[in-house]
């Protein structure tokens, strides 16, 4: 069982919130009590996500956006803020894969656009989201990273650099911005069974034995795992951490 968390009167945004663990988080802030603006390039699924929401008594702005946009990132934080009128807490997921290659065969527009979500992505949503919080004097934002964050791929040079980046992305915030009552952390999740693992599944990028093999607790993350995660890293309970990498792995790399 999960703890439980008051997070009334309070707004989180979320990017990458259509599904998987974006999806995941919505809820979990929702049934705590958030307000929540949800980011994601799937203006449909959005839609679909807002209005279930809704129906349920919670409060969600819907905004479509490509974070790799800067322009983009930025209006969805002032629509946030002007919205819902504040914005406590952010969960900074968005990230795409690219198909599976040796560092000499990978395509540079594959790459341009995975550093533009995966990296760019993360840097446009802190820049926007730091300049109010540290204006309002407090703050929690938590970036996806992964385990690829620390450690090497074959076949996949380019999405851990980007992973990678994240982390010094995170750790430099943090530092930067704890004198303004601000903390920045980043969660390393594992293999989670989201969309992206699924279809990485089915083309064949990913052995789902093998990766179960891999993991000591035997068997795959769930995308509330790591929403649970990001809860209680930006709840009081995580007051004294921030530069932190999380990793919720099921013990991969321990």
């Amino acid at each position: 069982m999960n703890p439980t968390y008051d997070f009334t009167g309070s707004v989180a945004l979320i990017t990458g919130a259509a599904s998987g663990m974006g999806l995941a988080a919505a809820k979990a802030w929702a049934e705590a009590g958030a307000s929540l603006a949800l980011v994601d390039l799937d203006p449909a699924a959005l839609e679909s996500i807002g209005q279930e929401l809704a129906d349920h008594g919670h409060r969600a702005l819907t905004v479509a956006c490509d974070v790799s946009d800067e322009s983009q990132m930025a209006d969805a934080v002032h629509r946030t803020i002007t919205d819902l009128g504040r914005l406590d807490f952010a969960f900074n997921n968005a990230g795409i894969q690219i198909p599976y290659a040796g560092l000499a065969d990978e395509e540079f527009s594959d790459v341009q656009r995975l550093t533009g979500v995966n990296q760019f992505g993360v840097w446009a949503a802190m820049k926007h989201e730091l300049r109010h919080m540290r204006g309002q004097g407090s703050g929690s934002i938590v970036n996806t990273s992964s385990i690829g964050g620390v450690m090497g791929g074959p076949g996949r040079a380019a999405y851990h650099a980007t992973k990678h980046a994240v982390i010094g992305l995170t750790r430099s915030a943090a530092k930067e911005f704890a004198p303004y009552g601000i903390r920045v952390n980043a969660i390393l999740p594992g293999t989670i069974e989201t969309p992206m693992v699924t279809d990485m599944v089915r083309t064949g990028a990913l052995d789902h034995d093998a990766s179960v093999a891999a993991i000591p607790l035997g068997r795959l993350g769930r995308a509330e795992e790591i929403a649970a995660a990001a809860l209680w890293l930006s709840s009081p309970g995580a007051s004294f951490v921030t530069g932190a990498s999380l990793l919720v792995d099921g013990g991969q790399l321990a």
